[in-house]
């Protein structure tokens, strides 16, 4: 029975080796080496990896990973890294040691504000990391380091309110904080109210990436919320926008979800 539910991909899942890992790498147009693992059963981070130094994307999305090792901090070659639609409720520090990576996927896992390590704002590099379908209501302050991300995915989460280091991330374009239970109280991010007191989204972008005619529908939405949350709270004369420079909400930037998460 063990070796039959073995061979099958069972419990353990499928073993990956070095000699099919070696077969499965492909060079991308723009020259990077791109390992593809998705989809197929696997249920620990194969070892095997750690002997494919100069490997740049790894994609080991819709998997059964549980767990990610300490060791995948000496993958330091890794620009790409889908890990989406797997069981992780953690992340180890050692993810702080992928200096060189830019995207990150971790969407549809288990994880929790506690599984997230404070190590996650060393990746100074990093300008998409996508956060959603977790079970996350907080993320750690050290993450304000996280100069150059430019995305950000936190849709289908618990988040009460949206994180402050937000307000001062100085690169930050892209912002989906879609069926979360946000607070009311912060109307003025631009999030709209949804059916059961629950906000329905936020898209954040800078006013430069807007075509005039986008930029100026949504000020005048803008101004339309504004007018309304006045009209029920009294006058808000005064009150300063907390994410300056970024407009909401940003139809274009709801319809380039879909690319990157």
């Amino acid at each position: 029975m063990a070796k039959g539910g073995k061979k099958g991909g069972g419990a353990k899942g499928k073993k990956v080796t070095l000699k099919m890992a070696k077969n499965a790498v492909r060079v991308t147009t723009d020259g990077h080496r791109r390992l593809d693992l998705s989809n197929m059963g696997i249920a620990t981070f194969p070892k095997c990896l750690l002997k494919l130094p100069d490997l740049n994307e790894l994609d080991l999305s819709r998997n059964q990973l549980k767990k990610l090792p300490d060791f995948i901090g000496d993958l330091v070659s890794l620009r790409w890294m889908d890990l989406h639609s797997n069981q992780l409720d953690a992340i180890p520090e050692t993810v702080s040691q992928l200096v060189a990576l830019s995207h990150l996927n971790l969407s549809n896992n288990r994880l929790t504000s506690a599984g997230l390590p404070p190590s996650l704002g060393n990746l100074a590099h990093l300008r998409s990391l996508n956060l959603g379908m977790n079970r996350l209501d907080t993320l750690p302050p050290t993450m304000v380091g996280l100069c150059s991300l430019q995305e950000l995915g936190l849709f289908d989460n618990l988040f009460p309110s949206l994180p402050e280091f937000i307000k001062v991330l100085p690169s930050i374009i892209r912002l989906n904080t879609k069926r979360n239970p946000l607070s009311y109280a912060q109307g003025d991010s631009g999030a709209t109210r949804g059916e059961g007191g629950l906000e329905e989204g936020v898209y954040l972008a800078k006013e430069g990436s807007l075509c005039g005619s986008c930029l100026e529908s949504c000020k005048k939405e803008r101004r339309w919320m504004l007018g309304g949350r006045r009209d029920r709270e009294g006058d808000a004369e005064g009150r300063g926008v907390p994410y300056s420079g970024l407009i909401t909400p940003n139809s274009v930037a709801q319809a380039n979800q879909e690319q990157w998460r």
